[in-house]
Order: C-alpha cells, then sequence, then structure tokens
C-alpha cells in the first residue's frame, strides 16, 4: 500500500457542494455531528482515504468481515424549510493521522478530494475545552478569511481574541490553513465542552449553527437521546466523586484528648 490511498467509489452530480469535516476530537463533537446527519439523511459513500499514519488496525462489523481503518466521504442532499436543497460532502472517521507531518499529508489528501469533488466551501467541525461542565455551551469560530466571518456572527458564533488558546490543531486547524491557501471559504465551528467526555449537547449547539448557516432542516431527537444518556453519566460520576469526598481520612479518625 502507499503512504496514502483514495478509493473512489462513486461519481454523484454534485451542485457546488459544502464539505462539512467531522473526525474524532475534543469531546467527540464533530464527530458526532457528522455522524448525526449521516443517520437523519440518505446518504452515498463516495471516497475512502487509507493511510499509513492511522493506527495499525482493522474494524470489524456485525458479520464479523475485517475492514482497513479510513476515512470516508459521503454525499448528502439536503434541504431548507422551502424545499430549497443544498449538497453536501461529509468526512467522517474513527482516527486522525498519527504524525504532525502525517496531518500535513492527510490534510492535503482530503482537500484535494473535496476540490475533485467541486467544493469551494467548508465546515471543520470540533470542541474547544473549558475544563468544567457547561450547561449552555457557545460556538466559537475560527475563518480562513474575514469575508466568511459576517454570516456565522448573525448566526450567533463567539470570535474572541486569543481563543482557542494555542490555536487549532489537527485536520480542523489544517483545512482552515492549508484551504484559505488554496481559495477556499473554510469556517471552523468548536463547540464549548469539559474536554473529559464525549459531548452530545455541545454537538447539538454546533449542529444548530451549521443548520442555519447553510440552511436545512434536520431533527434533534437522536442527539437528545444521546445527551440525556451522558448526563446520566455524569450525575453517577458526579455521586461518586461526592462520596469519596465524604470518606473521612486518616487525619479526620485521628482522636486528640
Amino acid at each position: 500500500m502507499d503512504d496514502i490511498e483514495v478509493e473512489r467509489l462513486a461519481e454523484p452530480d454534485l451542485s457546488e457542494p459544502v464539505l462539512v469535516e467531522g473526525l474524532p476530537g475534543v469531546g467527540h463533537v464533530g464527530k458526532l455531528v457528522v455522524e448525526h446527519l449521516l443517520e437523519e439523511f440518505e446518504s452515498e459513500l463516495v471516497a475512502r482515504v487509507y493511510a499509513d499514519e492511522f493506527p495499525p488496525q482493522v474494524t470489524i462489523d456485525d458479520e464479523g468481515v475485517a475492514h482497513l481503518v479510513c476515512a470516508e466521504f459521503h454525499a448528502v442532499t439536503v434541504a431548507d424549510e422551502d424545499g430549497a436543497e443544498t449538497d453536501l460532502l461529509l468526512l467522517s472517521g474513527d482516527h486522525q493521522a498519527g504524525s504532525n507531518a502525517g496531518h500535513y499529508h492527510v490534510a492535503d489528501v482530503f482537500l484535494d478530494v473535496a476540490e475533485e469533488f467541486g467544493v469551494a466551501r467548508a465546515f471543520a467541525l470540533g470542541g474547544v475545552p473549558t475544563g468544567e461542565l457547561v450547561e449552555e455551551p457557545g460556538v466559537l469560530g475560527a475563518v480562513s478569511d474575514g469575508d466568511v466571518r459576517a454570516g456565522l456572527e448573525d448566526a450567533g458564533v463567539e470570535f474572541r481574541s486569543d481563543e482557542p488558546a494555542g490555536g487549532i490543531v489537527g485536520v480542523s486547524g489544517l483545512l482552515l490553513g492549508m484551504g484559505g491557501r488554496r481559495g477556499l471559504d473554510v469556517a471552523c465551528l468548536m463547540g464549548e465542552t469539559s474536554g473529559y467526555l464525549v459531548d452530545p449537547k455541545s454537538a447539538r449547539a454546533v449542529l444548530e449553527v451549521l443548520q442555519d448557516v447553510v440552511g436545512f432542516e434536520v431533527g434533534y431527537e437522536a442527539l437528545e437521546e444521546r445527551a440525556e444518556e451522558m448526563e446520566e453519566v455524569v450525575g453517577k460520576l458526579q455521586e461518586m466523586q461526592q462520596q469519596q469526598q465524604a470518606i473521612p481520612t486518616d487525619d479526620d479518625l485521628r482522636y486528640i484528648g
């Protein structure tokens, strides 16, 4: 196998498709959004990207068949309340590259594939860690060009000086930097999240912005169910933490008379 291989599986007739990237990251926010879109809409698998920068492993499906890990592009057509349709090219996967150089090489191929399908506009999705649980997550933004910013601000996206601290790493950051150098209009939407757990609530906040900016209708029931499940997990963790704090220490047990 070459360092990176692209397997083209279909040639859909797409009209000015919008790339939406949702690879694993902080809180799995972007990954949850893209998985939700794939669950809610009919999709067509159009390409797979294999790379030796991905972990050396296979996944096993329900029938026991092994599949080499890869990233996938799916074509999806969405519509707004008036029936106006928009084509999306969804980038999903379970892994990112394992090295700095690998991130650049893989992101470069992702952009090649996107441009071959006619993409000129892209959204990289992710999370920005707050270090604490967030009840009402906001959405932070970064753009490849200032002209992209206005519509996002109208949708409630916040642009904060020097945030996220340390910049944006991985594919999301490189789509901004490298995509911008190619002349693509790229925006990164980042939902606030603790950074400790998978965060469906933050994913919903990001999806709501994406829905508003791109223009389509989508249900949220599956995300709401996942958010409720995660809240139960958080509640149990907090209960365990409180119980641990209530256990007396050796110092507490000492008697001084």
